[in-house]
This record gives structure tokens, sequence and C-alpha cells, in this order.
């Protein structure tokens, strides 16, 4: 059965002025079509836009305890309905059920944890220099929010980025990929039976381009927030500049996963398959090279290429699965490429590189030995299950390695060894650094952000930093000494 999706402007579902459909299919079965949805015009986004401005004064003045409680309610209500939210997730996305629930859960409590915010909201009372003087700040919302996202996370990114707006007093544009519409749907449907009132969230499906570039050049628009790739992050940032709009950017990674000579071989084994496959490889932190030091090289890599090979690639929703289709014929299309290029530039495929089924979505997982870190293959966001091995000969041949690209999003290291762990924290240049865990995964209460190409190296998302992105600092200065 087909859903009709409809966009949500103030108070009503609506379609859009030009009658334009798009259809989303499922990528483990790209012959059948999930949705329907609306392309929206440029007239739709100003109406979303205009409905924004006319719910702002109500809810910025709300209570902040009172925001939080509809936030608690869309928690409870997504928890509710996770199972068919994480099946819908699945059809429409690809990822393995498994990860799809876990997608979900995180979902809910992002929502439940930025509820609470409605209590914790406030600003500072500082010492003031002259006499009767009270001198304090009270954080303010931005105003009218752009969400733009991606697809590969169309639940949780979503949510790290409206939660908090909401909380803090916002009100929203949300624009969600045009792969993964219906997942994005069931979201605002939460938050509008939780009682979100008119116009505080509003939904617009369709093109980027059109609907992206009216969110982000419309001076009504006081901050945009978005997740997505690297040039047209950087587009959205040379437009926002313009109007003066606040603007937060996460564009992606090549993270490096350093593997150690004393590194536990069936750990190391795991995190890499874990970082470099699970999800299809299609995350932003998703490990895309190992750095492997020459000791413990050929053990590691034998024993990588056989868990590979054993991986089960299907459907996301059968239980037998461990990796999904690859989202869409354009992303498979890309993968290959990246394959074709490694090769030519000289790189061993090691295990994979090819589609297991003629006309399906289904790649193998893929691992390059032999890569040179200036290799394309290991400078260039390839955003599927594509690995490239870099051998090294110690710790700071691993870092210049780990250095070397220009994204600087995630990046891990396996070690039984502190002072090698602590000298690799201190010295590889990403925003999120583990140790002896996967590039992939984060915690909803601490910040998130890349350097260097991986963000606009502004505002970091999730936990108490989102407070900086969402708010402004207003300072007043309260004479009350006697005239």
């Amino acid at each position: 059965m087909t859903t009709t999706i409809r966009n949500r402007i103030g108070a009503n579902w609506v379609g859009e002025a030009s009658g334009e459909i798009g259809q989303t299919h499922n990528p483990a079965n790209p012959a059948e079509v999930l949705a329907e949805y609306p392309r929206a015009t440029r007239e739709d986004v100003r109406a979303a836009i205009a409905a924004a401005q006319e719910a702002l004064p109500a809810w910025s003045t709300m209570p902040p305890p009172a925001r939080g409680a509809i936030l608690d309610k869309a928690s409870q209500l997504i928890a509710a309905r996770a199972e068919d939210i994480a099946r819908a997730l699945t059809r429409e996305e690809g990822k393995t059920l498994a990860e799809a629930r876990v997608e979900v859960a995180r979902a809910r409590d992002i929502f439940r944890y930025y509820g609470g915010e409605g209590w914790r909201i406030g600003g500072s009372v500082l010492p003031s220099n002259a006499e009767g003087e009270l001198l304090y700040t009270r954080r303010e919302p931005l105003g009218v929010v752009g969400i733009i996202t991606p697809w590969n996370f169309p639940i949780a990114i979503p949510a790290w980025k409206i939660a908090p707006a909401l909380a803090y007093g916002n009100t929203v544009v949300f624009k969600p990929a045009e792969y993964t519409p219906h997942t994005a749907l069931l979201l605002v449907e939460a938050l509008v039976e939780a009682g979100l009132p008119a116009g505080v969230i509003n939904f617009v499906t369709g093109p980027g381009a059109r609907i992206g570039d009216e969110l982000v050049s419309n001076p009504a628009v006081n901050g945009i927030s978005f997740t997505g790739s690297y040039p047209v992050g950087t587009g959205i940032y040379a437009k926002a500049i313009k109007n003066l709009t606040r603007v937060q950017l996460e564009m992606g990674g090549k993270n490096p996963l350093v593997v150690l000579d004393d590194a536990p071989l069936a750990l190391a084994v795991k995190i890499a398959l874990t970082g470099g496959f699970g999800l299809t490889g299609q995350a932003c932190t998703a490990t895309s090279r190992l750095i492997v030091q020459a000791g413990i090289a050929p053990d590691f890599t034998a024993a990588l290429a056989e868990a590979a090979r054993g991986l089960k690639v299907g459907d996301g929703l059968e239980a037998q699965t461990q990796m999904g289709p690859v989202v869409s014929q354009a992303q498979l299309e890309t993968d290959l490429e990246y394959i074709q290029i490694g090769q030519q530039e000289g790189a061993r495929l090691l295990t994979g590189g090819k589609v297991i089924h003629s006309g399906s979505r289904f790649l193998q997982p893929t691992i390059f030995t032999e890569v040179d870190p200036a290799m394309r293959i290991a400078r260039e966001e390839v955003f599927g299950p594509v690995i490239s091995l870099i051998q090294v000969a110690d710790l700071d041949d691993a870092i210049e390695a780990a250095n070397a690209a220009s994204f600087g999003l995630a990046a891990a290291v396996v070690t039984n060894d502190l002072h090698q762990a602590l000298a690799f924290a201190n010295r590889v240049e990403a925003g999120v650094v583990k140790v002896n865990e996967p590039t992939t995964g984060l915690a909803l209460q601490a910040p998130f952000g890349g350097f260097k190409h991986s963000s606009a190296n502004t505002f970091k998302e999730q936990g108490q930093a989102a407070l900086e992105f969402y708010t402004r600092t207003k300072t007043i200065y309260l004479g009350h000494g006697q005239p």
C-alpha cells in the first residue's frame, strides 16, 4: 500500500501549489513504491516560514516547562509506536530492523532529554561593578529555524535538531531528505498529536535545491541547521551569510580507525566491522579508513576479510540480515565508481566490490589493501560499505595518516596502551575520538561536531551544546539604587 504524504503548513496538512509529486522506493525492492509526496514550491516554503513567524511570539513566551511537557509527550508517542516506525524506516532507508530500532529509541530519548530542558534553561547573574545594580543574562530563542536533514538517519538527526530548537522556544520549518519523507512525517505527526501549537513545526518535502535555497536566502529565517555533503553545506554557508543568518553545518567525514600492534585482534576486527559495514557504511561517522600497524596487519587483514565475507547482506526486515542495501541507485553507482577508482589507482581489492544480485542494490562489503593516503579512496567520502586499509610503522605514522584527510569528524584507536591511547586522542584532528570503540555511535548528552571540512567549526550539536546555536544571549543591567 502506497502512503500519501502531505506537507504541514500552519494548522493544515496540504499538497503543494504545482501538483508535482515525487515517489519513494524500497531499497531492498526498488520496484516497490512506498510513498508519494508533494514536491513543494517556493511559495509553499514562504507560506511555511510565514506560519512559523506567526506562531513564534506565543511559543517563545510559553513557560519553558510547558514546552518541555509537549516534547515529553512526543517522546511517549514515539515509544508507543516504536516498532511501526522502525519497520517504516527500514523499508524506506534500507538499514536492518535492529539498526532502525536503535535509531527510533534514540529519537525517543532525545525528546525525553530536551523535554527536561524546560526546567533547566536559564541565564546567569554576574557580579556588578556598580553599586545598586543587578547584572544578569537571559537566553532568548533565535527565532524561525530551518532544519535540513539527510536520509541516512531519517528520525534521529531530525530529532536532535528539532527537539532543542523547540525546547528553547524557536519555531521550525523542517525539510527532510527526498528518499525518506515518510519516516520524517511520522516524527512530525507525533509532535502534532502531542499538542504542538499550529505553525510551531512546518513540514515541507521536495527538492533541496528549491526548498533549501528558499530557506537559506529568506531573511525571515534566523538560523539554518544542516547535515549533508560538503559541497551543499558550503553553498548554504555562502548564501546564508548575506542575511547574517546563523548557520550550523555537519558535512561528512573520512573517519580513521587506527589498530596498533598491541590491540586485541578479535576486538579490533569487531570494531572495524561495526564501524565500516554497520548501517551499510552510510553514516557520516562510518569507518572508511583502517590505519594498521605493520606487526598486526597480516593477522588483522586476514581476519577482517573473513568476517566481511561472512556478513549476510539482504533485506533489512529479514531477521538474519546483517547489512542492508544501498539506499538508491545513484548512491550505488557512486560506490561502484569509487571501487573502480581504487583499482585504477593501484590499490588491491581484497574482498567484495560487486553487486550481489544483478539489478539489486545489495553491495558486497568491500576492503582495499595496499592503499596510499594520497589516493582518492583514502581522501574522499564514499558513503558506502567500502574500507581502505593503510599500513603504518608506528603511532606517529598512524596519526599523520589519520590527519592527512581534509575531514575531521570521528576517529578511533584500538590499543591496550593508555599512553598511546591518550597521545592519539590529543593529537588526532577530529571532533569525536573513540578508544576501543567504533567510530559510529554517539551519546545524545555529549557535544557532537567535526573539525576541518566536516563542520562549519561554529556550533556543536546535541546535549547542552545545542543551547549555543538555538538561543542568543541578552545582557541586562538593572539599576535599583536610590536616586
